[in-house]
């Protein structure tokens, strides 16, 4: 029997983070911490019932783009709707520190361009009381949120405030500069950067169009930054690039040799690309082999398809390229949608799609109705391929484009097209699963915070138990092997010791979820960021409560006043208690 707690979270089916079967038990939590699980543990200020729930550690999302919001918001939503209550920003090589006056709106067009976050946002949201990392973490300190954040030090920052206009060229870095980023990336480091991002992706751009700066970085200047943070004795590596064959090897062995010398673990970015569709598994060897030899190298992996969602709501759909749609692009929705109802505007519209030539790229992707399908309500991530808008217009007599125009109407033009452009090339999760599987991986690739238009992937937590821990009809993994991935798993990968796992002395980051009614909801356009700026908002349904450092943050999906959230500085030792 042990004394009062905080909160005691009474008969749960405990998944503990660590992949131990699931058991019924109890779980104390009192100062911000775990202190027992079992049964008799005492009384409490506070009692949930969770007979019949799931209960997990916090939820730990190593990639997403928070480098802005979390600068004026306190609600790092999505994703704290999804049971995260850890996130790591600063992927993909951008952000917005260190920065020089001048250099600010090279930082805010790369944000804009790669990451899809409107420019007005940042312009009117970022307080820009800051120059050096350490300051920017200064910065976010000062700001309670209703989850935990870690930064991670951005290449193209990082490469503009050293090199300026020679680094937004895409110049190789001479001596000085190269010498300058390693102190900086120490400095960082020891400020409390949880590790440093680079971008080696034709596919990230400025809203300009410019290429990222560090895309042609050379392996001295990726070595350097990497020893830099040997010399803080800290911090983790996350990487990208297009892995382009023949040349993967070529890159991988570079990725090899940065890690061999610097000690420090690194993360890459893995899907399968269409055009490639069994590249990923050669990667995934490569992998192996590393780690069989001692190194730390893992794969960020995503639970479902990777793409984009095309609609009247987010900046991208099917005919949003063609003359008659531009003419009324700008107009509210319901002022476009009774327009798209008129009859004539409707034949002069599919006419013009239908006279595009087919040599348009942009129309081409756009016209991809074989693997393009209505998402629906509730959301269907894996579709088969005989549900596609072009398989279900050939069934009906119709055109796809014809289909696809009443699609986008559906819901007062509020529905979705799910676009795949990666992990789908089969027309099922399967390459998902085997990812997921497989011993190195982690789950990641969320973004977010990031890709406000046209995608909405921060959802990708509670897809991840509801698909893959109970609705597929084949191939599910047990429960607890899914919350180990996305709990101890991710954390250990980023140096959080004290979190991911429910034990005595672990830090008190709990999810209570009705596991049965556990699902993501239908995504909605929300003009709430500053300056008036758009972005998709995805819900989720299941989650009872949410509980960061011992508060209760979250009630059935509704938020309290409580902020408990913290800037997270650095790796974190595990509790001796743990």
């Amino acid at each position: 029997m042990l004394g009062k707690n905080d909160i005691l979270i009474r008969g749960g089916a405990v998944a503990d983070g660590t992949g131990a079967p699931v058991r019924e038990a109890d779980v104390a939590l009192k100062d911000g911490r775990v202190v027992a699980i079992g049964k008799d543990l005492g009384s409490a200020s506070e009692e949930i019932d969770a007979r019949g729930k799931l209960v997990t550690p916090g939820f730990v999302d190593i990639h997403t783009h928070y480098d802005g919001q979390a600068v004026w918001d306190s609600r790092m939503q999505p994703s704290s709707w999804h049971g995260v209550t850890t996130a790591v920003m600063g992927n993909c090589g951008v952000g917005f520190a260190p920065v020089r006056e001048g250099d600010r709106q090279r930082l805010i067009e790369l944000m804009e361009g790669v990451e899809d976050i409107p420019g007005a946002a940042l312009h009117e949201g970022l307080s820009w009381s800051w120059e050096s990392f350490g300051d920017y973490l200064d910065a976010l300190e000062a700001r309670p949120r209703d989850i935990d954040i870690c930064a991670q030090l951005p290449h193209g920052a990082l490469r503009v405030f050293v090199m300026g206009e020679r680094g937004a060229r895409l110049e190789a870095a001479n001596p000085d500069d190269i010498a300058a980023m390693r102190r900086l990336a120490r400095e960082a480091a020891e400020a409390g950067a949880i590790g440093f991002s680079t971008s080696r992706t034709l596919n990230h751009r400025t809203i300009t169009g410019d290429p990222t700066p560090s895309l042609r970085a050379t392996e001295d200047e990726l070595l350097a930054i990497a020893m830099g943070l040997k010399d803080a004795g800290r911090g983790v590596l996350e990487f990208i690039s297009d892995w382009n064959t023949p040349d993967a090897e070529t890159e991988f062995a570079m990725v090899r040799r940065l890690v061999a010398q610097s000690g420090r673990p690194l993360s890459f970015s893995l899907g399968q690309r269409h055009s490639e569709p069994h590249a990923w598994r050669k990667l995934l060897e490569l992998t192996d082999a590393a780690v069989r030899e001692g190194l730390s190298i893992r794969a960020q992996v995503a639970p479902r398809p990777i793409g984009v969602l095309l609609g009247l709501q987010g900046s991208r759909n099917p005919f949003f390229s063609l003359r008659a749609y531009r003419e009324i692009a700008d107009r509210p929705l319901e002022a476009r949608v009774a327009i798209m109802r008129q009859p004539e505007f409707r034949k002069r519209l599919l006419e013009e799609a239908k006279a595009l030539p087919t040599g348009d790229a942009a129309h081409r992707r756009l016209a991809a109705f074989d693997r393009m399908f209505a998402l629906g309500d509730p959301p269907d991530y894996e579709p088969p391929l005989s549900d596609s808008i072009a398989a279900r217009a050939a069934r009906e007599g119709r055109t796809a484009a014809d289909l696809a125009y009443d699609i986008l109407l559906e819901q007062d033009g509020r529905s979705f097209i799910l676009a795949p452009f990666a992990n789908y090339a089969d027309g099922n999760l399967d390459v998902c699963r085997q990812m997921l599987d497989h011993p190195h991986t982690l789950v990641g690739l969320g973004d977010g915070g990031a890709h406000v238009s046209i995608i909405s992937d921060a959802s990708f937590s509670t897809y991840l138990l509801a698909h893959w821990g109970r609705d597929r009809a084949s191939g599910r993994f047990p429960i607890e092997r899914l919350v180990r991935k996305h709990t101890q798993d991710n954390a250990r990968a980023v140096g959080l010791l004290d979190r991911g796992v429910l034990a005595p002395g672990m830090k008190g980051d709990v999810n209570v979820i009705d596991l049965d009614r556990l699902r993501v909801e239908r995504p909605y356009m929300s003009a709430d960021l500053p300056a008036g700026g758009k972005r998709l908002l995805q819900p989720a349904r299941g989650y009872v409560a949410t509980i960061v450092s011992g508060q209760v943050t979250y009630r059935d999906g509704e938020p309290t006043a409580a902020l408990p959230g913290r800037l997270v500085r650095g790796p974190q030792s595990a509790p001796a208690a743990a």
